[in-house]
Order: structure tokens, then sequence, then C-alpha cells
């Protein structure tokens, strides 16, 4: 028996198990109050996070270039 195989079939004996506990709904619990802590943390999901890490690195790109410009400007102004 392959590995992946093996495990899929003790996840789903683990799982109709556990459909007919009380474990079940220590799991549904559990998962609502791990869901309402972290709705009250200020978190981005990753996405979110991508996104403005990608919006940081153009504006650091514009911000060289634009000291770039300065630094030109000010040395033709000095000769």
């Amino acid at each position: 028996m392959s590995q992946p195989r093996f495990l899929d079939e003790l996840n789903a004996r683990v799982n109709e198990l556990i459909a007919g506990s009380p474990a079940q709904d220590l799991e549904k619990n559990l998962r609502a109050l791990l869901m309402s802590f972290f709705s009250r943390l200020d978190l981005v999901t990753r996405e979110e996070f991508d996104v403005q890490a990608k919006v940081l690195a153009r504006t650091r790109e514009k911000l060289a270039a634009l000291e770039a410009r300065v630094a030109e400007l000010e040395r033709r102004n000095m000769s």
C-alpha cells in the first residue's frame, strides 16, 4: 500500500469515528472560537500582504529614481 493512499484511508476512518462523536462538536466549537479570536486581530490575508509588498517595491523604485534625479539637478546647479 502506498504512503499517500494509506494516509488518505487513515484520515477517512478517523473522520468517520469523529463524525458521530462529541469530538466533532468540540472541533466545531474550537474552530468558531479561533475564528472569533482571529477576526478581532488586525490581520491581513496573504494576498493583501503580497499586493502591499509589490506597491512598496514600486514606491522604493520611484523614490530611488527621484533621489538620483535630485542629485543630478543639484550637481548641475553646483557646476
